[in-house]
């Protein structure tokens, strides 16, 4: 069972960037895709982005694309989400997950972490 685990939330201007790490136990990390989410208070998780197995294939929500950017580390067992141009719609908790599909659907996915929270003010 891979545990997953979220840092690197703060608080930013409008324009301003953040890098997020979802830092996996186990050693099965490699073997999952694995995909940020986002909530807002009041809204539905939504998709982010994902990455596959490899790191060779990324999928983003239109809302982020050319923004932020995701990436992985499977000998470090982290994945990331670089994220530049934040703006005040952004601000929400980001949760990374694991799944077996890259697929932009929540159901889909496994591990959840705690999430860290990303502010933005404008």
């Amino acid at each position: 069972q891979v545990q997953l685990v979220e840092s690197g939330g703060g608080s930013v201007q409008a324009g301003g960037s953040l890098r997020l790490s979802c830092a996996a136990s186990g050693r099965t990390f490699s073997s999952y895709v694995v995909a940020w989410f986002r909530q807002a208070p009041g809204k539905e998780r939504e998709f982010v982005a994902g990455i596959s197995r490899s790191g060779s294939s990324t999928i983003y929500a239109d809302s982020v694309k050319g923004r932020f950017t995701i990436s992985r580390d499977n000998a470090k067992n982290t994945v990331f989400l670089q994220m530049n141009s934040l703006n005040p719609e952004d601000a929400a908790v980001y949760y990374c997950a694991v799944a077996e599909l890259l697929v932009a659907v929540a159901r889909w996915y496994k591990g959840w972490g705690q999430g860290t929270q990303v502010t933005v003010s404008s």
